[in-house]
């Protein structure tokens, strides 16, 4: 509930900082171009989400005949928690990992690497590919596509204070406003506070697809020791991925060099501690 609740805040929070970046420049005309703008772009990247991400990956589509086992765990927990059967990809790839994406239920993929396949048993695998049921489930590509058009907008207000500081066209009151000052600083602070809230909202997703994981497996150590196994692989051999997909996979692709607040993901350890605290009935 609280992670829930969390989103909420932190959606909530962002659209703050869009409302107050408008009063600041006093171009509600301009702002909603922003929003207009940022919207068509990220909403698109929402609509054809699953074949953009999956076509990146190389993902191949694999049915009941080539893919039994992992078709049959997907297809038991699909029917277990109601959701439609998602498409079923593997990514040729050694490193261990896994992503859903889709804009809804109906039009779903989870999607799977050959290393992640080599290294976890059955309980550990239905553990991860509940978790990304859970993201379908909570609908997880359409907060994360708004989340992205609300730090798009906030992303073109600021490259507008930018140049506005540079080239001198600030608000004529600059007594009052700051003048070019002020105006670097909002260019500055605002996109770091909208990727800060971005950021904070991807992990509470992951949080809810853990719990989600654990309560439809009725197992949650069997995710547990998933994470364990995948975290170890990763750092030991990173997935070659791009940023913009980073949040999308079940654990940090260890891209190098991002501090903890700037990440997609909770700490491992922080989501297995709760698994198994979970698991003891805490």
């Amino acid at each position: 509930m609280w992670n829930s609740t969390k989103t909420v805040l932190l959606l909530g929070a962002m659209t703050a900082l869009i409302l107050a970046l408008g009063e600041y420049f006093g171009g509600r005309q301009g702002l909603l171009l922003a929003f207009a703008f940022a919207a068509i772009m990220n909403l698109g990247s929402y609509w054809f989400s699953d074949k953009i991400v999956l076509a990146m990956h190389g993902a191949r589509e694999v049915g009941p005949e080539e893919a039994p086992q992992l078709h049959a765990a997907v297809a038991n927990l699909a029917q277990s928690v109601g959701l439609p059967m998602p498409r079923v990809y593997r990514v040729p790839s050694e490193g261990a990992n896994a992503f859903a994406t889709g804009r809804n239920p109906q039009h779903a993929a989870v999607a799977v690497t050959d290393g992640l396949l080599r290294i976890l048993d059955r309980p550990q695998l239905e553990g991860v590919l509940a978790h990304e049921l859970g993201h379908i489930h909570n609908r997880d590509i359409l907060i994360s596509a708004i989340a992205a058009t609300l730090a798009g907008v906030i992303m073109m207000l600021a490259r507008m204070a930018q140049w506005a500081a540079i080239i001198g066209t600030g608000r004529a009151d600059s007594d009052r406003r700051g003048g070019g000052l002020e105006l670097l600083v909002v260019a500055l602070v605002a996109p770091i506070a909208a990727l800060l809230i971005q950021m904070a909202i991807s992990r509470s997703r992951e949080y809810l697809a853990d719990d989600f994981a654990a309560r439809s497996t009725g197992n949650p150590e069997g995710l547990a020791q998933a994470l364990e196994r995948l975290g170890a692989a990763s750092r030991r051999l990173p997935m070659q991925t791009s940023p913009a997909t980073s949040h999308l996979y079940i654990v940090a692709p260890f891209l190098g060099g991002v501090g903890r607040l700037f990440s997609t993901h909770p700490p491992i350890e922080e989501r297995i501690a709760r698994l198994r605290a979970m698991r003891g009935g805490g």
